[in-house]
This record gives C-alpha cells, sequence and structure tokens, in this order.
C-alpha cells in the first residue's frame, strides 16, 4: 500500500464520519431548502434533542459546511444556512437518504433473518 492510499482511506473515513451520522444528514437535508432558525429545524428533525442539535451545528459549522448568523434582535434570531461547500452534499445526503428510506424494509427482513439464523445454531 502506499502512503497516498493511506491518507486517503483516512479523509474518507473522517468526511463520512462527519457527514454520515443520521443528525447531521438530517440538517443537511433541511436546510438544501434555504436558511432556518434553531427552532424550525428542532421542530423539521424528530427525535433530535436541543443539545444534539447544537452539536450537530456546531460540528457542520467548525467543517465550514453551515453558516450561522446572528440578527441584533431582542431576543436575538440566529439563522443557519449551507455554505457553498455544505451545498455540495444536498444531491449526495439526499440519495443516500432515499436509499436508506426505500431500503430500509429489505435490511429489517435480512437482520431478522440473520438472527433466526443465529438464534438455530
Amino acid at each position: 500500500m502506499t502512503r497516498r492510499y493511506d491518507e486517503d482511506c483516512v479523509a474518507t473515513r473522517e468526511i463520512l464520519s462527519l457527514v454520515g451520522d443520521k443528525w447531521s444528514v438530517m440538517v443537511i437535508v433541511n436546510l438544501a431548502g434555504g436558511a432556518m432558525r434553531f427552532s424550525d429545524l428542532k421542530r423539521a428533525i424528530e427525535g433530535i434533542s436541543q443539545r444534539m442539535l447544537t452539536l450537530t451545528l456546531r460540528g457542520l459549522e467548525q467543517d465550514g459546511l453551515v453558516k450561522r448568523t446572528v440578527f441584533p434582535t431582542t431576543p436575538p434570531r440566529v439563522d443557519y444556512e449551507l455554505t457553498r461547500l455544505g451545498q455540495t452534499l444536498i444531491e449526495p445526503v439526499s440519495a443516500l437518504a432515499i436509499w436508506a428510506q426505500t431500503h430500509r424494509p429489505e435490511i429489517e427482513r435480512a437482520r431478522e433473518a440473520f438472527q433466526r439464523a443465529a438464534g438455530s445454531k
């Protein structure tokens, strides 16, 4: 193996772990339609806690995928939107989300069959 190959694998693994978790995917998909306030994102993403949404947004912002804009109002208004780089993820992340939704029943059946087979051994 070459050093370049090893570096490419590490880079790929880092990026996939960044955008591959379910909350990041949901944030990216929801922000694909444009800027949203924190409370609107929280309502749109079923099951996410306020803390997890905060951590997810912070991580995506740190990596240059989401932009946070604070408006000087009382109370302060904060909007989140995808950066230009973040927008390049819309197509692949949406495709992954659609694939997961489409094939979920098949995966569940395969897991159940595996469990049955493992239980009979």
